[in-house]
């Protein structure tokens, strides 16, 4: 079957949204299937995903009743005055056995969670950014080193973690990040440094560059820093 015309893949969590019924449904599916083995109680779905308790009791039952999440009982570490004691709590877990959950999950997962406009647009006002790569789970490859890299002047490094904690709440997993200055990332470059060698030297998605990192990242050993930045 062929269709006459593509669904556009821009702000596909609002898509998602549309045919689910609700953000707060998509944000709590996407939270379970990439965290299969967790174990959440309301409260901890709520402050993941940014919405209140009682929304997430409305939507856990609705996806208890359709079979994608399950109650379970776990045993966790609870520290305090340092201190280390174990309790139980009651709360969810996926359901493994959903027998639409890889067809769930292709959907959800593999759906295009934010493009470049609307990263860039997340975290406006939060530096002079000059170099912004995404990776990960942008791009569905979850062996990444990190999700966001993020280079530039004068970044305000706590605004940055802030925006990307709302990102992480929309997606319904925690984002790994970098976040340099550009003359410390240039240096980084210059020295072939490993963290930025497993970046770009994998698969990711350019958003910004204003430095004129080369693809491939193959810098000579004799001029390491002419080979890299233009």
């Amino acid at each position: 079957m062929q269709f006459s015309e593509a669904f556009p893949v821009s702000n596909g969590m609002d898509i998602l949204g549309k045919i689910f019924g609700s953000q707060a449904r998509v944000r709590i599916i996407r939270l379970f299937l990439f965290n299969p083995e967790r174990v959440f109680d309301n409260r901890e779905v709520g402050k993941r995903i940014q919405a209140t308790v009682k929304t997430v009791a409305r939507e856990a039952r609705l996806l208890k009743s359709g079979g994608l999440i399950k109650k379970k009982t776990a045993t966790v570490t609870v520290r305090r005055r340092g201190a280390a004691s174990r309790r139980t709590k009651q709360g969810w877990t996926l359901n493994i056995k959903f027998p639409y959950l890889a067809a769930l999950q292709n959907l959800v997962i593999n759906t295009v969670l934010l493009k470049d406009n609307e990263i860039i647009e997340r975290l406006s006002g939060t530096g002079h950014i000059k170099f912004l790569v995404a990776a990960g789970v942008f791009i569905q490859d979850l062996d990444s080193r990190v999700d966001l890299l993020v280079v530039g002047d004068r970044l305000k490094k706590t605004l940055i973690e802030g925006r990307i904690k709302k990102m992480e709440s929309e997606i319904g997993r925690e984002l790994r990040y970098s976040i340099f200055e550009t003359p410390d990332f240039q240096y980084r470059v210059s020295i072939y440094d490993k963290l930025v060698r497993d970046i770009l030297e994998f698969p990711h998605r350019t958003v910004v560059d204003k430095i004129g990192i080369r693809a491939p990242f193959t810098p000579l050993s004799a001029k390491p820093r002419e080979m890299q930045l233009v």
